[in-house]
């Protein structure tokens, strides 16, 4: 029957990464709700385990691509374009930013821009002696987390999926990523497992985006209009935004992806100018001038710590989830800012997706988290108290210092929506892609398929284990696609060095053949002149 409906095209995909991927979310997911009763110890004590023992591993690892990105840039690779010399961008600018500014981060800068150095500046990571060295610590490692290394982990997937595809005519997917090592070899068990790897990776790093954008979406409704949000009404929220994620993911990239990622950008331009404007405007200006650089100066420092000689656990609850995090959603990110980066060059790509959103971003927390540390140095200390009690609500706390607060608060309540469904959407497509072999076409009912069952996934492992389950599922699957980016970075070096020996001799032979014309011309002149 299977064979029928491959045959028919009314199921693409490619079987072993497919059926393989379905099975092992399958099993997972049996075991949550088989043991959910013991599941949560087990996931703390997981993620505390892989957080003690490999953490060290993800803070080197995640620093080698930080500078292999910066490498590449200002290397001789730099004006090889993705797809070609004549390759030109499908997408403006402005759009190209929106799009991979609202996958890359989405969701969790709702989460986290108040939470984050609020939580840092009360349950600080090193001794920094009086409150204004702890405010100023708070907003380096919260820069540290959603800055250069986030972004850099993104743009050398992004450009080695990009490169392998448009390049090399290879599929889009990270098997393509290892053809300078195993060749023809990409297309059996081993190209197979790196795929079944990258689906898995993105499942459960989208289904922690999801986790945390319900559980912010239900403490808003319960903040906001005293609502009593269930687990059963939580998992409603999701499958209704993952219904309007569908009608996106069923639009395609040039029409539905493409015009929430804009909205998205908007709405998202919207609130934080108004935080702006009704904010301490000039703390703000002045905060992110000296936080950017405050985290650039001691930029080595943070991100080279260890927690080594206090080993507080501190760093194992934040900085390792983070990379974890960005590594785990780095084949769906980098997936897609490929995917609508065609014809920019290997400098422009790294450039625009390092530095442009990083700031961006950086922006962002220095307006909402910069500003809530502003009340607590000026002695209002609900923030603490909110951040303590209930995370999730610590961005609603925060708008109730604002005027406008029920508009501001509906506002923002609206862009976790849209944050959501970018994500989800985006997400949907690149795993149909993984799965399905980079097909050209798939059916609609497949791309939905995938729509629904992140959604699944994240409403079984909230009631299975709340956030840690998701934390440890993006943990689990992390440490090992760190290897796998660590590997890549050395075919992507490879494969640009071929390139640009390739472009080097087609210019020589171009040169060759102009010399020859030229030479013909002079002796063709020349004897007609001696006629």
């Amino acid at each position: 029957m299977l064979k029928k409906l491959i045959e028919n095209k009314k199921l693409v995909v490619n079987p072993p990464v497919f059926f393989t991927t379905i099975i092992l979310i399958t099993i997972s997911l049996a075991l949550c709700l088989l043991f959910s009763k013991s599941i949560d110890q087990w996931f703390a004590k997981t993620q505390l385990s892989i957080t003690e023992n490999l953490g060290w591993f993800l803070v080197i690892a995640v620093n080698i691509i930080l500078i292999f990105c910066i490498y590449l840039a200002f290397s001789k690779f730099g004006k090889i374009r993705l797809g070609g010399d004549q390759a030109e961008p499908e997408f403006t600018t402005a759009s190209w930013f929106t799009m991979l500014f609202s996958a890359g981060m989405g969701i969790g800068i709702m989460f986290y821009s108040v939470a984050e150095p609020v939580s840092h500046f009360s349950d600080a990571p090193r001794p920094a002696g009086d409150a204004v060295q702890t405010a100023i610590q708070a907003m380096n490692f919260t820069s540290l987390h959603w800055g250069f290394h986030a972004w850099a982990i993104y743009a050398i997937v992004g450009l080695a999926l990009a490169f392998f595809s448009f390049n090399r005519n290879l599929p889009m997917s990270f098997r393509s990523l290892f053809y300078p090592f195993w060749g023809e070899k990409i297309h059996g068990w081993r190209g197979h497992s790196i795929d079944i790897l990258s689906a898995l990776a993105t499942i459960f790093g989208l289904s922690t985006s999801l986790g945390l954008g319900v559980t912010q979406i239900s403490a808003g409704f319960t903040f906001l209009f005293g609502w009593e949000i269930s687990p059963l009404i939580q998992s409603i929220m999701i499958l209704v935004v993952i219904s309007f994620a569908t009608i996106s993911v069923v639009s395609g990239l040039n029409r539905g992806v493409k015009l929430l990622s804009t909205g998205n950008m908007i709405l998202a331009l919207i609130l934080m100018s108004l935080i702006f404007i009704l904010g301490p405007t000039l703390f703000i200006l002045k905060g992110y001038i000296q936080n950017t650089g405050s985290y650039l100066a001691n930029f080595i420092d943070i991100s080279t710590w260890n927690d080594t000689f206090s080993n507080s656990g501190w760093q194992n609850r934040w900085t390792i989830f983070y990379w974890a995090w960005w590594i785990a959603w780095s084949p769906f990110v980098g997936s897609f800012i490929a995917i609508i980066s065609k014809g920019r060059t290997v400098k422009e790509f790294i450039l625009g997706v390092l530095i442009i959103p990083s700031l961006v971003t950086l922006l962002w927390m220095n307006v909402f988290g910069g500003t809530a540390l502003h009340f607590i140095l000026d002695g209002d200390l609900t923030m603490i108290t909110a951040v303590k009690d209930d995370m999730s609500t610590a961005l609603f706390v925060f708008l109730e210092n604002f005027p406008f607060t029920r508009f501001l608060s509906v506002l923002a309540l609206i862009l976790i929506f849209v944050f959501f469904i970018t994500s989800s959407d985006s997400g949907s497509l690149v795993v149909n892609g993984i799965t399905s072999g980079n097909a050209e076409y798939t059916p609609v009912w497949q791309r939905i398929f995938w729509s629904f069952l992140q959604g699944f996934i994240a409403i079984i492992l909230l009631w299975g284990g709340g956030l840690n389950a998701l934390q440890t599922a993006v943990i689990i699957t992390g440490i090992p696609f760190a290897v796998i980016i660590l590997i890549m970075c050395y075919s992507l070096h490879k494969g640009l060095n071929e390139e640009l020996q390739r472009q080097n001799k087609q210019l020589k032979s171009k040169q060759e053949r102009s010399y020859k014309d030229i030479i013909s011309e002079l002796i063709d002149e020349q004897t007609n002149n001696d006629i």
